[in-house]
């Protein structure tokens, strides 16, 4: 590994693109932290963490709604600390699912490189009334695609996962989760809701005239299960995700156990299209050497294990539009841009 510190242009640009996203209305403001493994990280800010928020400038210590970063920043770590067997059926985990079940056979690989072929959309809210475990529900589910096979994002797969781990550990995935953010000194992030205050930021209003969603998931179906889940309901900091990426590089670096999860989880799995694959829950570009992963609320996490350097976005993108995929496009291809060119 060769480390190698950001360029005051690049960071420039990347302060000049989220400042327009800013002034544009696209976010009402937000942090990019980046760094090195072996640096203190840097952060750059703009804009206000929102109007309810007294005017309060976001930070490094500002909550944001980490959305599907939970992926990578609770599932794939607890799978790691769980030493969970990646290639047994989810039935083996689960009592409550019968190994006949279209999804019982779905591996725990398939379900982290999103191959699964169960049911793509999520709709938990469904299932309201009914008596069976939610598991079972999941993988009693017609599929829709041959495990394995092909790439399609689905959440059900990473909600398994949570019930999973929480079965297979004898203990609430929230604690599980918990235990291993204390033993990276992540010392902020967790899993919601939490309390309204200046330095948590809040995300969509739902119905006009009512309060914005704020210390709880934006996502409706991590709601559903009291804001945990394994595919989202996290709620994180920039200097949280920069010590968290600052530590997978390390260990990287090392050889640790740690890392070289990380770098298992880099092989690519399925391709996603031309360009992008994925590997174990991480997107991969760079012909595998950039490992990064989004958050619909308007995260983002990016990785360089080849050069040691990572930068993550926090922002509530969702505050005033819900295609924020398309607006916060610049800002996530520039920070790939930024990440995978040679330094």
């Amino acid at each position: 590994m060769t480390t190698s510190s950001w360029k005051p242009a690049v960071l420039a640009d990347l302060r000049e693109c989220l400042e327009l996203l800013t002034a544009d209305g696209t976010v009402p403001g937000g942090v990019i932290a980046h760094g090195t493994f072996d640096g203190k990280p840097g952060f750059l800010t703009a804009g206000i963490i929102a109007p309810e928020c007294s005017g309060a400038r976001p930070g490094p210590n500002t909550l944001y709604d980490a959305a599907s970063l939970t992926k990578v920043l609770a599932t794939w770590l607890l799978i790691f600390f769980g030493c969970i067997d990646i290639d047994r059926p989810v039935y083996t985990f689960l009592p409550s699912v019968p190994a006949e079940s279209p999804g019982g056979q779905v591996t725990v690989r398939q379900v982290l490189a999103h191959t699964t072929g169960l049911r793509a959309d999520t709709r938990l809210d469904q299932y309201r009334g009914r008596s069976e475990d939610l598991a079972q529900l999941i993988c009693g589910e017609p599929l829709i695609g041959e495990p394995g096979a092909n790439h399609r994002y689905i959440n059900r797969g990473f909600i398994l996962a949570g019930l999973l781990l929480a079965q297979d550990a004898g203990y609430r995935l929230e604690d599980l989760a918990t235990q291993a953010w204390a033993a990276l000194e992540m010392t902020s992030t967790t899993y919601g809701p939490i309390s309204r205050s200046n330095q948590v930021a809040p995300t969509e209003q739902r119905l006009a005239g009512a309060p914005r969603l704020w210390g709880i998931p934006h996502d409706d179906n991590a709601a559903l299960l009291g804001g945990v889940a394994g595919h989202a309901g996290v709620f994180t900091t920039a200097a949280d995700l920069a010590t968290y990426a600052g530590t997978l590089l390390t260990c990287h670096r090392d050889g640790a156990r740690l890392g070289r999860w990380l770098a298992q989880s880099m092989v690519p799995q399925v391709a996603i299209e031309p360009g992008l694959d994925r590997g174990l829950a991480w997107i991969l570009a760079d012909d595998g050497r950039i490992a990064y992963h989004h958050g619909f609320t308007g995260t983002s996490l990016y990785l360089a294990p080849h050069t040691g350097r990572y930068l993550a976005i926090c922002t509530n993108a969702v505050y005033h539009h819900q295609n924020n995929r398309t607006r916060l496009a610049p800002l996530r291809a520039l920070a790939l841009k930024a990440i995978t060119a040679e330094p």
